[in-house]
């Protein structure tokens, strides 16, 4: 039994239920027989011996008996030492039983060198001092399901960069730097949330972050955990949410990280069928182990507490519910009642989530699914994986397929646009335009428009606005908001200079004013969960590409009713059903030739099952969002009297 961890603090590790082994795991200040030193821990129950190489013995060369760790029981090896200090560079030597020796970062370090090297850094206890207390205290009485939900998706590397290299050749911003812009630009244009790409320490700049070298070490790319602690501070000050995504589906398989970490498969399943994940040339991660599943939890846990961070994306869940997830045909490959469930993985997300919520204070769950899993957002003890949200794919690609398509075929494709209802509120779903769409040859969102030039721009105007009026929260990346024609690169900063042209920086203010207007109308998103917060007016105006709808707030005399016009043919007296007998206003439009506080009459003429209808110019490729005047029905019925 280890001398510096308790009895139950390692049952609760090797039964999965731990969610501070960062705690006591990797290098931390300790004070041992009144002698204050650095304590180092790491989990590696296959290794023939683990030395420290550190700054502190010269890489091992000062003295050939420092750095030799002691190993327990429970394969847990521990070494304390008065001469290592603050800001020391280590790594472990890890002897396998084969005596080959390699060179490994810890995997519970909470900071590293800048890529390509991999070493480890000691790191003091933080005394950072936090600002946002009234943020946490309004967080953890906030309901996210009935309340507005706008995110900016963003990598923090390329959002913007430095004109000149930094000294180590680098054109990064630090956290501090991109946080003090960022918030100023984020509030501006009316986002509730930014989610940024994932931070934790990875090797290679292409993979975006999710190939995960260590999941502690925030990347020193953008600087310390101290600089990252400023930028969600900053963030909190502003009013705006941070959402992280995190990658526990798999990890990369570079040398110096977990992967064979102790010479047999700690981290990851023995089998390499269920090993080697095949389509990213990753490792998959053994949900079967206790210490694995301990490791992840607390690496979710720690996010959360330690860096005031919202809540958690997490990539590739329909990875971790699935053993053929990689489409690649291995039917032996089956759970043990012969199915392709991944049962382990399964019941690992259920106990991240119980875990999360258990131990955080109304955070964010987001499951980045593909498949279709049933009651990913129901909680766990009604037999659901227990996330917050699921962003809705379906939804995603049939309608950016729409918008790519001929508008005189459109008539034959209006289902892309009007099937997402039909399962719209079986989740709690957010609508994603993600920078998974803006790469790898799929072009922009903007060049996915059919159409010439001009026409690009009326038709990305609609399709933002069909988004924002449709039920679900909302998710843009950014370049989106000012129509980048250029597909996203992580090696350099985003278009601004775009916004010198009229066109885009039009966009950009309307994407702004969208944005001000969601936020505005308890319609859109008060109701987000349920089919009392939408009606159909018309959904299958196939002819005409047309849909019309109802959004409603719980006020039943609230509500907006939306038409979009999915094609350039512009109609005049363009009729359809309302509810109520009132003046109807028009209040938003993807086109502001006519201007706004247009009012239409409401005549009791019935159409579309409503007793009801309005007549008014619909714009090709235009959508208008009227909102009833229940002042005039009053009037009315005061003269009667």
């Amino acid at each position: 039994m280890s001398n510096y961890i308790s009895t139950k603090k390692i049952s609760e590790f090797q039964n999965g239920k731990s969610v501070d082994s960062y705690k006591f795991f990797g290098s931390h200040e300790y004070t041992k027989d009144n002698e204050k030193g650095i304590l180092f821990s790491v989990w590696a129950p296959s290794a023939r011996s683990i030395r420290i190489v550190s700054d502190f013995n010269n890489w091992g060369k000062r003295d050939p008996l420092s750095g030799y760790m002691d190993k327990d029981e429970n394969g847990i090896w521990t070494y304390f030492t008065t001469e290592a200090k603050v800001g020391d560079k280590y790594k472990y030597l890890v002897e396998h039983q084969d005596l080959r020796r390699v060179l490994k970062a810890d995997p519970y370090a909470v900071y590293s060198e800048l890529r390509p090297n991999t070493a480890s850094v000691i790191c003091a206890e933080s005394d950072y001092k936090w600002h946002d207390r009234s943020w946490m205290l309004k967080r953890a009485k906030k309901d996210h399901f009935h309340t507005p939900m706008n995110i900016y998706e963003l990598h923090l590397g390329s959002w913007k960069t430095e004109i000149y290299p930094n000294s180590d050749g680098t054109y990064f911003l630090n956290y501090r730097q991109i946080a003090d812009e960022l918030a100023e630009y984020v509030k501006d244009m009316n986002y509730t949330h930014i989610e940024i790409m994932p931070v934790s320490e990875h090797p290679f700049d292409g993979s975006w972050g999710y190939q995960t070298l260590m999941y502690y070490s925030i990347t020193s790319r953008y600087g310390t955990p101290d600089d990252f602690r400023y930028f969600v501070d900053k963030m909190h000050s502003c009013g705006i949410g941070v959402i992280l995504d995190w990658v526990p589906a798999h990890f990369c398989k570079d040398e110096s990280g977990l992967y064979n970490f102790d010479g047999n498969w700690a981290y990851e399943p023995f089998d390499s069928d269920y090993r080697e994940n095949r389509l990213w040339g990753t490792a998959n991660f053994d949900y079967g182990k206790g210490e694995v599943r301990s490791f992840l939890i607390s690496n979710a846990v720690y996010f959360l507490k330690e860096y005031h961070v919202d809540g958690l994306r997490v990539d590739a869940v329909a990875n971790m519910i699935y053993i053929d997830y990689e489409n690649i045909s291995r039917p032996d490959l089956k759970n043990v009642f012969g199915g392709k469930d991944k049962l382990e993985g399964i019941w690992f997300l259920k106990e991240l989530n119980t875990a999360v919520f258990s131990n955080v204070k109304n955070p964010i769950m987001v499951a980045e699914d593909s498949s279709a899993w049933p009651n990913v957002t129901k909680p766990v003890h009604d037999g659901g994986l227990g996330f917050s949200f699921k962003w809705c794919m379906g939804w995603m690609n049939d309608t950016l397929k729409y918008v790519g398509i001929d508008p005189v075929y459109r008539k034959w494709h209006h289902n892309l646009m009007n099937f997402s209802m039909m399962y719209i509120f079986r989740e709690n779903f957010i609508l994603p335009l993600s920078h998974d769409e803006v790469v790898h040859g799929k072009k922009t969102i903007i060049d996915k428009m059919f159409g010439d030039y001009d026409t690009k721009f009326d038709a990305l105007r609609l399709y933002y606005l069909f988004m924002i009026t449709h039920p679900g929260k909302k998710l843009s990346f950014m370049g989106n908001e000012f129509a980048q024609f250029m597909e996203w690169r992580y090696y350099e900063a985003l278009e601004w200079k775009m916004l010198d042209y009229p066109k885009h920086q039009s966009v950009k203010d309307y994407v702004k004013a969208l944005n001000a207007f969601y936020l505005e109308n308890k319609a859109l998103w008060e109701i987000d969960d349920d089919y009392s917060g939408f009606r159909w007016i018309n959904a299958d105006d196939t002819d005409y590409s047309v849909l019309s709808y109802i959004r409603h707030s719980k006020d039943t005399d609230d509500y907006l009713v939306v038409v979009c016009n999915f094609t350039p043919v512009e109609h005049w007296g363009f009729s359809i059903g309302v509810p109520d007998e009132v003046n109807y206003r028009k209040v938003f439009a993807s086109k502001g030739e006519d201007g706004f506080d247009v009012v239409c009459n409401a005549v009791k003429e019935e159409r579309n099952g409503m007793p009801f209808s309005i007549k008014f110019k619909l714009p090709g490729y235009g959508a208008v969002v009227y909102k009833p005047v229940f002042e005039t029905r009053k009037k009315k019925n005061s003269e009667k009297i």
